[in-house]
Protein backbone atom coordinates (compact mmCIF):
# COMPACT_ATOMS: atom_id res chain seq x y z
CA UNK A 1 0.00 0.00 0.00
CA UNK A 2 1.08 3.68 -0.48
CA UNK A 3 2.67 5.39 2.38
CA UNK A 4 0.75 8.57 1.40
CA UNK A 5 -2.60 6.65 0.80
CA UNK A 6 -2.41 5.26 3.78
CA UNK A 7 -1.30 8.75 5.60
CA UNK A 8 -4.44 10.23 3.95
CA UNK A 9 -6.95 7.92 4.93
CA UNK A 10 -5.68 8.26 8.87
CA UNK A 11 -5.40 11.47 9.00
CA UNK A 12 -9.39 11.97 7.35
CA UNK A 13 -10.55 8.50 9.66
CA UNK A 14 -9.04 10.35 12.96
CA UNK A 15 -10.76 13.55 11.54
CA UNK A 16 -13.91 12.60 10.56
CA UNK A 17 -14.55 10.95 14.42
CA UNK A 18 -13.65 13.93 16.74
CA UNK A 19 -17.24 16.26 17.83
CA UNK A 20 -16.52 20.14 16.02
CA UNK A 21 -18.67 20.92 19.15
CA UNK A 22 -16.00 19.78 21.76
CA UNK A 23 -13.44 22.72 20.48
CA UNK A 24 -15.64 25.97 20.08
CA UNK A 25 -16.37 25.03 16.41
CA UNK A 26 -20.31 25.19 14.95
CA UNK A 27 -22.17 25.73 12.01
CA UNK A 28 -24.25 23.45 9.91
CA UNK A 29 -22.02 20.81 8.36
CA UNK A 30 -22.66 17.98 6.11
CA UNK A 31 -20.50 15.54 7.05
CA UNK A 32 -19.28 14.46 10.05
CA UNK A 33 -15.92 15.41 12.55
CA UNK A 34 -14.05 18.77 12.04
CA UNK A 35 -13.23 20.27 8.80
CA UNK A 36 -10.18 20.39 7.15
CA UNK A 37 -9.57 24.09 8.02
CA UNK A 38 -10.19 23.37 11.32
CA UNK A 39 -7.61 21.24 12.00
CA UNK A 40 -5.01 23.18 10.46
CA UNK A 41 -6.20 25.85 12.80
CA UNK A 42 -5.43 23.53 16.04
CA UNK A 43 -2.37 22.18 14.36
CA UNK A 44 -1.11 25.88 13.80
CA UNK A 45 -0.38 25.03 9.92
CA UNK A 46 -1.58 25.98 6.80
CA UNK A 47 -4.93 24.97 5.58
CA UNK A 48 -2.99 23.93 2.02
CA UNK A 49 -0.48 22.02 3.52
CA UNK A 50 -2.91 19.89 5.90
CA UNK A 51 -5.41 19.62 2.68
CA UNK A 52 -2.65 18.39 0.45
CA UNK A 53 -1.08 15.89 3.54
CA UNK A 54 -4.61 14.12 3.00
CA UNK A 55 -4.68 14.37 -0.94
CA UNK A 56 -1.29 12.52 -0.59
CA UNK A 57 0.89 15.63 -2.51
CA UNK A 58 3.99 17.45 -0.66
CA UNK A 59 6.50 15.29 0.43
CA UNK A 60 6.34 13.36 4.01
CA UNK A 61 5.81 15.62 6.72
CA UNK A 62 8.61 16.93 9.16
CA UNK A 63 8.31 15.43 13.26
CA UNK A 64 7.20 19.00 14.78
CA UNK A 65 4.04 19.01 12.42
CA UNK A 66 3.31 15.15 12.70
CA UNK A 67 3.39 16.06 16.91
CA UNK A 68 1.06 18.92 16.32
CA UNK A 69 -1.28 17.26 13.67
CA UNK A 70 -1.32 14.43 16.89
CA UNK A 71 -2.48 17.05 19.18
CA UNK A 72 -5.05 18.42 17.14
CA UNK A 73 -6.50 15.44 16.22
CA UNK A 74 -6.10 13.99 20.12
CA UNK A 75 -4.34 10.67 19.16
CA UNK A 76 -3.59 8.06 21.45
CA UNK A 77 0.02 7.48 21.88
CA UNK A 78 -0.21 4.03 19.85
CA UNK A 79 -1.76 6.00 17.41
CA UNK A 80 0.80 8.71 17.44
CA UNK A 81 2.73 5.91 16.87
CA UNK A 82 1.00 4.63 13.56
CA UNK A 83 0.95 8.07 12.64
CA UNK A 84 4.22 8.76 12.27
CA UNK A 85 5.21 5.06 10.65
CA UNK A 86 2.69 5.86 8.04
CA UNK A 87 4.34 9.39 8.09
CA UNK A 88 7.67 9.21 7.93
CA UNK A 89 8.74 5.23 8.44
CA UNK A 90 10.21 5.71 11.51
CA UNK A 91 8.52 5.25 15.47
CA UNK A 92 8.36 9.24 17.55
CA UNK A 93 11.01 10.08 20.01
CA UNK A 94 8.96 9.23 23.22
CA UNK A 95 6.50 11.84 25.02
CA UNK A 96 7.28 10.30 28.40
CA UNK A 97 10.06 11.34 30.04
CA UNK A 98 12.39 7.99 30.94
CA UNK A 99 13.84 9.34 34.06
CA UNK A 100 9.75 9.79 35.16
CA UNK A 101 9.84 5.95 36.34
CA UNK A 102 7.63 3.11 35.99
CA UNK A 103 3.65 2.27 36.69
CA UNK A 104 3.69 0.74 40.02
CA UNK A 105 2.00 -2.16 38.57
CA UNK A 106 5.10 -3.10 36.70
CA UNK A 107 7.56 -2.42 39.79
CA UNK A 108 5.16 -5.19 41.42
CA UNK A 109 5.60 -7.43 38.00
CA UNK A 110 9.41 -7.05 38.34
CA UNK A 111 8.84 -7.44 42.45
CA UNK A 112 7.29 -10.95 41.58
CA UNK A 113 10.33 -12.51 39.98
CA UNK A 114 11.70 -13.77 43.34
CA UNK A 115 14.78 -15.36 42.06
CA UNK A 116 14.79 -13.63 38.50
CA UNK A 117 16.54 -10.80 38.34
CA UNK A 118 14.88 -8.10 36.35
CA UNK A 119 15.79 -4.41 35.61
CA UNK A 120 13.91 -1.94 33.23
CA UNK A 121 16.16 -0.10 31.09
CA UNK A 122 16.17 2.84 28.91
CA UNK A 123 17.94 3.06 25.28
CA UNK A 124 20.55 4.83 26.70
CA UNK A 125 21.27 1.53 29.45
CA UNK A 126 19.84 3.76 31.79
CA UNK A 127 18.66 1.50 34.71
CA UNK A 128 15.19 3.10 36.36
CA UNK A 129 13.88 0.28 37.94
CA UNK A 130 14.68 -2.97 39.41
CA UNK A 131 14.07 -6.14 41.80
CA UNK A 132 15.60 -7.45 44.82
CA UNK A 133 16.72 -10.80 42.84
CA UNK A 134 19.15 -7.66 40.59
CA UNK A 135 20.03 -5.94 43.31
CA UNK A 136 21.50 -9.17 45.03
CA UNK A 137 22.88 -10.68 41.57
CA UNK A 138 23.33 -8.00 39.38
CA UNK A 139 24.16 -4.78 41.00
CA UNK A 140 23.00 -2.81 44.18
CA UNK A 141 21.53 0.36 42.71
CA UNK A 142 19.89 1.51 45.71
CA UNK A 143 23.38 2.03 46.29
CA UNK A 144 24.54 4.28 43.58
CA UNK A 145 23.48 7.98 42.26
CA UNK A 146 21.24 7.96 39.60
CA UNK A 147 23.96 9.09 37.04
CA UNK A 148 25.61 6.15 38.19
CA UNK A 149 23.09 3.74 37.40
CA UNK A 150 23.87 3.17 33.39
CA UNK A 151 24.92 -0.08 32.40
CA UNK A 152 27.39 1.40 29.57
CA UNK A 153 29.17 4.08 31.71
CA UNK A 154 29.72 1.28 34.67
CA UNK A 155 30.92 -1.49 32.14
CA UNK A 156 33.69 0.73 30.25
CA UNK A 157 34.74 3.05 33.44
CA UNK A 158 33.56 0.81 36.72
CA UNK A 159 36.94 -2.04 37.80
CA UNK A 160 34.58 -4.26 39.43
CA UNK A 161 31.49 -4.31 36.80
CA UNK A 162 34.27 -5.30 34.60
CA UNK A 163 36.07 -7.79 36.82
CA UNK A 164 32.66 -9.84 37.44
CA UNK A 165 31.98 -10.23 33.82
CA UNK A 166 33.15 -13.65 32.26
CA UNK A 167 33.48 -12.60 28.56
CA UNK A 168 33.64 -8.41 29.41
CA UNK A 169 34.45 -7.84 25.64
CA UNK A 170 31.82 -9.78 24.52
CA UNK A 171 28.77 -8.48 26.75
CA UNK A 172 30.65 -4.79 26.10
CA UNK A 173 30.19 -5.53 22.36
CA UNK A 174 26.72 -6.30 22.86
CA UNK A 175 25.49 -3.42 24.87
CA UNK A 176 27.75 -0.98 22.63
CA UNK A 177 25.58 -2.40 19.45
CA UNK A 178 22.37 -2.30 20.95
CA UNK A 179 23.00 1.01 22.42
CA UNK A 180 23.73 2.44 18.85
CA UNK A 181 20.80 0.33 17.16
CA UNK A 182 18.86 2.13 20.29
CA UNK A 183 19.25 5.49 19.78
CA UNK A 184 19.04 4.94 15.70
CA UNK A 185 15.42 3.78 16.29
CA UNK A 186 14.60 6.60 18.67
CA UNK A 187 16.89 9.43 17.13
CA UNK A 188 20.06 10.88 19.82
CA UNK A 189 19.02 13.32 21.94
CA UNK A 190 20.75 14.70 24.75
CA UNK A 191 21.19 12.20 27.66
CA UNK A 192 22.76 10.01 24.60
CA UNK A 193 24.99 12.70 23.07
CA UNK A 194 26.52 13.54 26.48
CA UNK A 195 27.27 9.67 27.13
CA UNK A 196 28.94 8.83 23.72
CA UNK A 197 30.71 12.08 24.40
CA UNK A 198 32.10 10.92 27.90
CA UNK A 199 32.92 6.98 26.80
CA UNK A 200 34.90 8.39 23.93
CA UNK A 201 36.96 10.66 25.63
CA UNK A 202 37.72 8.02 28.91
CA UNK A 203 37.75 4.61 27.87
CA UNK A 204 39.83 4.03 24.20
CA UNK A 205 38.14 0.37 24.39
CA UNK A 206 34.52 2.40 23.60
CA UNK A 207 35.75 4.52 20.97
CA UNK A 208 37.56 1.09 18.91
CA UNK A 209 33.98 -0.70 19.67
CA UNK A 210 31.70 2.74 18.84
CA UNK A 211 34.02 2.68 15.28
CA UNK A 212 33.11 -0.51 14.37
CA UNK A 213 29.50 0.52 13.92
CA UNK A 214 28.33 -2.65 14.64
CA UNK A 215 24.68 -2.80 15.40
CA UNK A 216 22.25 -5.50 17.28
CA UNK A 217 19.05 -6.24 18.52
CA UNK A 218 18.88 -6.86 22.51
CA UNK A 219 17.00 -10.27 21.99
CA UNK A 220 18.40 -12.98 24.38
CA UNK A 221 21.43 -15.07 25.58
CA UNK A 222 23.65 -15.99 27.92
CA UNK A 223 25.46 -13.80 30.57
CA UNK A 224 28.07 -15.70 32.75
CA UNK A 225 29.31 -13.77 35.64
CA UNK A 226 31.91 -14.32 38.68
CA UNK A 227 29.70 -13.17 41.44
CA UNK A 228 31.89 -12.07 44.71
CA UNK A 229 29.48 -13.77 46.84
CA UNK A 230 29.09 -17.44 44.91
CA UNK A 231 31.53 -17.30 42.21
CA UNK A 232 30.40 -18.55 39.00
CA UNK A 233 27.19 -18.34 37.76
CA UNK A 234 25.02 -18.13 34.73
CA UNK A 235 22.09 -16.85 33.27
CA UNK A 236 19.66 -17.11 30.35
CA UNK A 237 18.31 -13.48 29.55
CA UNK A 238 15.56 -11.68 27.49
CA UNK A 239 14.09 -8.41 26.31
CA UNK A 240 10.79 -7.46 26.13
CA UNK A 241 9.32 -4.38 25.14
CA UNK A 242 7.38 -2.63 27.54
CA UNK A 243 3.95 -1.74 25.94
CA UNK A 244 3.27 2.16 25.84
CA UNK A 245 6.88 3.00 26.64
CA UNK A 246 9.18 2.70 23.15
CA UNK A 247 12.08 4.15 25.24
CA UNK A 248 12.05 1.28 27.39
CA UNK A 249 12.60 -2.35 27.79
CA UNK A 250 12.51 -5.16 30.98
CA UNK A 251 15.12 -7.53 30.98
CA UNK A 252 14.73 -10.89 32.71
CA UNK A 253 17.87 -13.20 33.50
CA UNK A 254 16.95 -16.75 33.81
CA UNK A 255 19.41 -18.74 36.04
CA UNK A 256 20.50 -21.34 33.56
CA UNK A 257 21.06 -24.77 35.39
CA UNK A 258 20.35 -26.32 38.99
CA UNK A 259 23.63 -25.30 40.49
CA UNK A 260 22.92 -21.22 39.26
CA UNK A 261 19.25 -21.32 40.40
CA UNK A 262 20.57 -21.94 44.09
CA UNK A 263 23.27 -19.89 43.82
CA UNK A 264 20.81 -17.33 43.27
CA UNK A 265 18.53 -19.35 46.43
CA UNK A 266 21.91 -18.08 48.41
CA UNK A 267 22.27 -14.68 46.73
CA UNK A 268 18.36 -13.73 48.20
CA UNK A 269 19.14 -15.19 51.26
CA UNK A 270 22.12 -12.33 52.16
CA UNK A 271 19.22 -9.63 51.40
CA UNK A 272 17.60 -10.99 54.96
Amino acid sequence: MDPQGTLSTFLKTRRDRLDPSAFGFSGRRRTPGLRREEVAQRANISTTWYTWLEQGRGGPPSPRVLDSLSKALMLTEAEREHLYLVGIGRLPKPQTNPTSGITPRLQRFLDALSLMPAFIATSQWDIIAWNDAARAALTNYPALEEDDRNILRRMFLDPDTRAAQRDWDGVARYLVATFRAAIARAGEDGRAAELISELLEKSPEFSTMWAESDVQSTGDGVKRMQHPKVGAISFEFSSFAVDGRPDLRLITYTPAGTDDLRKMKALIETLK
